[in-house]
């Protein structure tokens, strides 16, 4: 897994770029409609799930198949598709639907990262985003009625926070790959 995550490094920062695309998006429109904020989010799941999809299947390696992040991306991708379908959504499915992703994202993130503990040292960045990711998701579970615009900020705070950490992995991973590469 270490080799497949160093040498798709740029992976993980196109997602975490993407990731503070949608969270900047987000701050500087709050009070937009929830249809807006339904189709924002929906972008940006699709597009991480992608990513997501994209870098599981980008090729064999010593490590096994990154079950992790296919399963990340493909659930990505779900939540996506289902946003689009469904532009009607309430403010609430929405927000149980992105707590849920999130809750999952955040459990898939930290099962890779103790995978990877004894291979790198900076596992604690994989973790975070998890914890981040679960600890976000289970607010919004509890307090779902705390207003639109606070939950359009806490959206936009969870994904520039958890972007600058994939983008600090990543490009922890390329030096990685530097190393790796035959000289």
């Amino acid at each position: 897994m270490l080799t497949f995550l160093s040498k798709n490094w740029w992976i993980l920062v196109l997602r975490g770029v993407a990731a503070i695309a949608f969270g900047i998006l987000t701050f500087m429109q709050p009070v937009l409609s929830l249809a807006v904020l339904v189709l924002f989010w929906g972008a940006y799941a699709l597009v991480d799930g992608v990513f997501g999809v994209f870098a599981a299947f980008k090729g064999p390696n010593a490590d096994g198949f990154p079950w992790w992040m296919l399963l990340t991306g493909l659930c990505g991708i779900a939540a996506g598709v289902f946003t689009f379908m469904s532009p009607a959504i309430t403010a609430i499915a929405l927000l149980y639907l992105i707590a849920i992703f999130a809750i999952v994202r955040g459990v898939l993130e930290i099962s890779a990262a103790i995978r990877l503990r004894k291979q790198i040292n900076n596992e604690w960045l994989l973790i975070l985003a998890g914890v981040i990711s679960i600890l976000f998701g289970a607010v919004l579970m509890v307090a779902p009625g705390t207003g639109a615009i606070a939950i359009a900020l806490w959206i936009a705070a969870f994904a520039v926070i958890v972007g600058v950490i994939e983008i600090i992995l990543g490009f922890k991973l390329k030096g990685r790959a530097d190393k790796l590469a035959p000289a």
